[in-house]
This record gives structure tokens, sequence and C-alpha cells, in this order.
């Protein structure tokens, strides 16, 4: 698979001076982890589950999580089991392409015997989603992971949810993260990114932001998130890839960019029209919370629409600007460090100090390519869309 691969070649042609990538299940964890996108939530109960992952896979999205928690009642755990099961045995039938899919369980046991229960249907699974992380309770998720592991003799990957009041509460966070730090570090090979669960956050104070303030506006939150970072998210080699919060606003309307595609820059008329439509459905939130999530070291984002992917990808491209910026610090010429003027005549380079987010955005661009020098989010946008 590939980001933007569901639209026309000759489209990304004119969209990308380099093109994404491709990947798969198989493909080494530095690239999965930067790759992730979007990652769209499911509840495990939907009956038609297989035939909404092939769904979703055609309008682009390359990773899913099935959830066997929150977004389900205590009641249903049971039968959403038995319907995961079904419905990874149909998927396996039906030998298509399909986005890395993850399962978010409640309990420890539930990994192993799901991956038992699967067969060899399993083989379409990449791991699990594990929620409220701390050492005392991510130990027990990780110790059966590498169970599961062991008895199906194939990678699985663990997924950290950083949601628990324990590290939300001023007086035992630097603790917590003291825990998890050295728990995901000891697993390091099986975690492929930690995702943060801020609706948990809010729900410790009776707090919901509204679509016209972004995860950022909230300061409780904004603490948390720049503690995680600043302890897990390090460009030392010491830190994983963090994945942004979840936007919990859509419209009423699934296809929401549809009306306005006939006047996207790749078909016709003004693109500006497009970013109105944005604007008119709330989404202005959005647009600055993902580009807030990267300008705070969050790479990613929790997504439970299918509107919200689009939006996620086009601003996960990397510029033009940005690339050959990248590429001018990296060169080997410059290791001794050094200013230089960018290429675009509107910066100073520093190499050392710039080095670590040259490197990053070179990922970036690996994973979800580089626009073309008159590109923008909004043809990115369209033509995600149309696709």
């Amino acid at each position: 698979m590939r980001h933007f691969g569901h639209i026309p070649p000759g489209v990304r042609e004119r969209l990308f001076h380099r093109q994404p990538a491709e990947f798969g299940a198989d493909s080494p964890p530095r690239m999965l982890a930067a790759a992730l996108g979007a990652t769209l939530y499911s509840p495990a109960t939907r009956p038609r589950l297989a035939d909404d992952v092939v769904k979703q896979t055609g309008r682009g999205v390359v990773s899913m999580v099935l959830c066997l928690e929150d977004s389900i009642a205590d009641a249903d755990v049971e039968d959403a089991e038995a319907n995961l099961v079904r419905q990874f045995a149909d998927l396996d039938a039906r030998g298509v392409e399909l986005p890395l899919l993850f399962v978010r369980v409640r309990r420890p046991e539930q990994i192993p015997d799901l991956v038992r229960r699967m067969g060899p249907a399993g083989r379409l699974l990449s791991g699990f989603v594990l929620p409220k992380f701390t050492e005392e309770r991510g130990v027990p998720f990780l110790e059966a992971l590498t169970t599961a592991e062991a008895a199906c003799g194939r990678r699985l990957f663990a997924m950290p949810v950083l949601e628990s009041p324990e590290l939300l509460y001023l007086e035992t966070r630097a603790d917590t993260l003291t825990g998890i730090a050295h728990t995901v570090d000891k697993y390091r090979d099986r975690v492929l990114a930690l995702r943060l669960g801020v609706t948990d956050f809010c729900s410790a104070y009776g707090l919901r932001r509204s679509p016209d303030m972004t995860a950022y506006d909230v300061r409780i939150v904004t603490s948390v998130i720049a503690d995680v970072v600043n302890v897990l998210g390090r460009s030392d080699g010491t830190g994983f890839t963090i994945t942004g919060p979840v936007w919990e606003y859509f419209p009423a309307q699934e296809r929401m960019f549809k009306p306005q595609l006939r006047r996207s820059p790749f078909l016709e008329g003004s693109a500006e029209d497009l970013r109105t439509t944005l604007i008119e459905h709330d989404m202005d939130g959005l647009l600055r919370e993902i580009e807030l999530d990267r300008a705070n070291g969050l790479l990613g984002k929790t997504c439970i629409h299918p509107s919200h992917v689009a939006p996620v990808h086009a601003l996960s491209v990397v510029s033009h600007e940005e690339y050959s910026d990248a590429r001018d610090i990296l060169r080997p010429e410059r290791d001794g460090g050094g200013v230089l003027r960018s290429a675009y005549t509107n910066k100073m380079n520093e190499v050392k100090p710039h080095r670590a987010w040259a490197e990053r955005t070179l990922q970036r661009a690996e994973a979800f390519g580089v626009a073309a020098e008159d590109v923008g989010f909004v043809d990115l946008l369209a033509a995600g869309v149309a696709g």
C-alpha cells in the first residue's frame, strides 16, 4: 500500500515532486510508525465490518483500529469478539489489499485468545491497542502480546494509549511517565507508536472542547502532551512516534467535500471554494489541531470518522520547501555544521540544531511524499477526496 495510492497515477504525477513510498505489514517499524497517518477507529460490533474495512481502504485509509473497549457496551464484548473472528475470516477469504489492522482490547487475556480463535486469518492482524497504559497495567498486556506472538509465529505490534488519570494528575505524573518510559523501552521492538487519549483526560475534569477549540486550547491537556513528548518523544534515539488526539466532531454528511470537488484545482474552478467549505463544516478546528500536532512533535492522528482521513493525510505531505531545506541541511558536506540560506531565500538553516528536524522531515517524506512546487494542501485534499 501507499498513501494516496487510491488516486489515479496521472494525478499523483502532477501532485508530487516525490511520491509516497510503498509499504506493507512487513515493512520496518520506523517506516510503519511514520506511515500510520489517520488511524480510523471502528466499533468491533459492526455487522458488516469486513465491508467497511474494504471500503475505507479504497478511500485511502492505511491503518484501522477495531475496538473492543470504550466504543462498545460492556454487555456486547463477547458478541464483538465473535464478530471480529468472523469478519477476519471474511477478509482473509477475499484476498484484497487491506490497511494495517489493530484490535483495541480491554484485558490482556483477550490478546492470545483472539489470535488463537482467528487462526490463519490472524495473519491480517498487525497488532493490538492497549488502553489506559501505565507500567503496572501495561506489563501484563505486553507479556500477553509476547505470548501470542510466539504462539502464532508472526510479528505483532503494540500501540499503548496514554490516557490514565495517573498520567493526568500532577502529583503522580512524573512517576507514571517514568514507569511508562521504562516499560516501553524494555519492549521497544514491539511498541510501534504511543497514542494519546485526550478525551479521557478531559473527562477527568468534566471538560469537552468545542469545534472551535483544539486540544491545545485546553491548558491541562496541553501540559500533559508537553510532558509526554518531553519524556517519550525525544529525537536522540530513545523516543517513540506519538500520535495526535482524536477530533470528536464530524459533519452530518459523510462525503462533506463532495459538492465542491467539481471546483477543485485539479478539476476546475477555485481552490478557495474548497477551503471555504472546510470552514463552513466546522473543520477549521481540525485543520488547526493537525498543524499544532506536528508543531508539538506528534505524527498521525486518531480518527473516528472517515471525513477526517483526507485532511490528516493532506497536511502530512511534506512541502517542496520543507524537503528542500531538509536535503540541504543533511548534505554530507554540511556534517561539520554551519549556517546556510534556504534555497527559498526566506530563512536561515542552522545545520546542527536543525538536523533532527531534517531527519524527521525526510522520514515523513518517505511515508507521505513531497508535494510538487506549486501544489498546496487544498490540491492534495481535493485529489484525496475525489480519489
